[in-house]
């Protein structure tokens, strides 16, 4: 029987063009034009700042590249607190002419700082902000949560699987349920405990509770705690040999190669690259732009060599289900509580689909 539980505390061509180019890795270079030398990108963190191997580096490194390939002016402003939000938003419409926002927490921020600059432009991801002059970028986090869940749900020796969030906000729980479900369409023996550090920059506090599931059964971990993630590799490497991180976001191998299971990859820093691109084109527009699988927004990839190429099959094919529309993944936790298991023969008639496989990073 599946058995859920939470602690708490302890616990979207602009439009096509983006969906279609969204997870390619960014290599080409472009010659910047004289006129471009003047735009000014600033992106503003949330408060788990630069080095948390994860979100706001990946932002990082997607605005870095298009500083490289269409000589804009790139940095970025580090929040410490949430009250850093609007002065560092500020600062950053001030001196540029995109500034970005990293991440859900800075939603109300940058629809306040925004209406205060409406020549300027904004971009926000993870949630959707009020103004003409901001592009939110949203991920179907769930799609690839769900991919990983299958990878997980079918490699465990317990049965018993974890996740370990950062703040309990739509991004995160939607990595959460999306991976429960993956869980549960493939292993409804699999037991899923769900717990939360309520803050993205502990990495004690993320190797403390992961230890806490590690030594409860747990075998397979999925943190999505940004820099508190750092502690889930951390506990996996102190237990040793039959322990395993799904990685969020990106690859982060640097973490712990030989325990890292799989990626749920999020096209975070190919989303700020083509913003970019987009402001120095003088092609930005506003609005929504939520993107999943079928986007090539967010997907699975650097399966370890350790799961059996039938799994990995198998996943390809949930993943091929899910493009066609015939899967539907959860996106809150009242929506997997009425989510119906897909079970491994209802996709036997796709074609599988590969993961996604990156090299390593060198940071």
């Amino acid at each position: 029987m599946r058995g859920s539980a939470r602690f708490s505390g302890l616990t979207r061509l602009r439009r096509l063009v983006l969906a279609v180019v969204l997870m390619v890795p960014v290599l080409a270079v472009v010659q910047p034009s004289a006129a471009q030398d003047d735009i000014v990108v600033r992106m503003v963190t949330d408060t788990a700042g630069l080095g948390d191997q994860n979100f706001n580096d990946l932002a990082f490194r997607g605005g870095t590249q298009a500083a490289e390939d269409f000589g804009v002016d790139f940095d970025a402003i580090e929040s410490r607190t949430a009250a850093d939000y609007i002065p560092n938003l500020t600062a950053g419409a001030e001196q540029g002419d995109l500034t970005i926002g990293v991440g859900f927490l800075l939603t109300d921020a940058i629809t306040e700082v925004a209406a205060q600059f409406p020549d300027d432009q904004f971009m926000l991801i993870d949630s959707v902000a009020e103004g003409d002059n901001i592009a939110s970028v949203l991920f179907k986090e769930q799609e690839a949560a769900f991919l990983t869940g299958v990878i997980a749900g079918m490699f465990t020796e317990t049965d018993m699987i974890g996740v370990v969030g950062g703040q309990q906000i739509p991004p995160v729980v939607r990595y959460a349920v999306g991976f429960e479900a993956g869980v549960m369409s493939v292993n409804p023996d699999a037991e899923v405990i769900v717990s939360y550090t309520d803050t993205f920059d502990d990495p004690a506090l993320g190797k403390e509770l992961s230890l806490a599931q590690f030594n409860q059964g747990v075998d397979i971990l999925l943190p999505v705690a940004g820099r508190s993630g750092i502690g889930s590799f951390d506990a996996a490497k102190e237990k040793g040999e039959g322990f395993w991180i799904v990685a969020g976001d990106t690859d982060q191998s640097q973490l712990g190669a030989e325990f890292q299971l799989a990626v749920a990859f999020k096209g975070v820093d190919t989303a700020v690259y083509t913003v970019t691109e987009q402001v120095v084109n003088d092609e930005f527009e506003g609005g929504i732009q939520n993107l999943g699988l079928a986007e090539s927004g967010v997907d699975l990839g650097n399966v370890n060599e350790a799961v059996p190429a039938d799994i990995v099959e198998l996943a390809g094919r949930y993943k091929a289900a899910i493009i066609a529309g015939d899967v539907v993944v959860p996106t809150t936790e009242e929506e997997l509580a009425t989510f119906e298991p897909v079970e491994p023969d209802a996709v036997a008639d796709f074609d599988s689909l590969p993961p996604r496989q990156d090299a390593t990073p060198t940071t």
